[in-house]
């Protein structure tokens, strides 16, 4: 039983370690250091590198769990929009929660520009995040679009939405041009409200031409 204690106990600690690792590594993205060190990263965490690198082996095995912990703080946060609104109640609800979670995603996507390129684990992470949107929008506005749900299925309005509500194209507004988080929306939702409303927007009907 002792035995079996120390062994309990050392997990309880190990997983301490390693969710003050992530939460370490999450404030410095926050805080704008989108490529923070394993230094930086063990002393906000309070740690030593060595064990720093004993819980998580190198910085791809890191990145898969940060990549992770973005994924589980964005999946909370979304709630479905009842596709059966009238669209422009869809899309005031849709763009204020997708806003939402750009705004909170904002840190690890500026980071990810510079990372992901040379990690695997947060590729992977960024498909996930884009196979999330291609679904979110055919699942909310599926009888204006179709139901595509992937960049291979989804018609030219559909794509053209996915474009629009973009991690990166919000990183361009917010960041990069320097608009509000009211005017980011407020685009957003004008977007949305064009593509989706205007006679002279492109069909939305079946798919692309292969």
């Amino acid at each position: 039983m002792h035995h079996r204690e120390n062994r309990d106990g050392r997990v309880a600690r190990g997983e301490r370690t390693r969710w003050a690792v992530v939460e370490a590594h999450a404030e410095l993205l926050r805080d704008g250091v989108l490529r923070p060190t394993a230094k930086l990263i063990s002393e906000r965490a309070g740690i030593s590198i060595r064990t720093l690198w004993l819980n998580f082996g190198d910085m791809e095995a890191l990145m898969a769990v940060t990549g992770q912990y973005w994924l589980d703080r964005d999946a909370r946060s979304w709630m479905p929009v009842d596709a059966d609104l009238p669209l422009p109640d869809r899309i005031e609800q849709w763009c204020d929660q997708r806003a939402r979670r750009m705004e909170d995603l904002a840190p690890a996507a500026a980071s990810a520009l510079l990372v992901e390129p040379f990690s695997a684990s947060l590729t992977a992470t960024r498909r996930i995040h884009r196979s999330r949107l291609h679904r979110d929008l055919a699942a909310t506005f599926g009888a204006e679009i179709g139901p595509g749900i992937d960049s291979a299925s989804a018609s030219p309005v559909h794509l053209a939405l996915f474009v629009a509500a973009d991690g990166i194209t919000w990183l361009v507004l917010r960041r990069d041009e320097g608009l509000s988080y009211e005017a980011s929306i407020d685009l957003m939702r004008q977007t949305f409200t064009r593509l989706l409303t205007d006679p002279g927007s492109p069909s939305a009907e079946g798919s692309r031409d292969q």
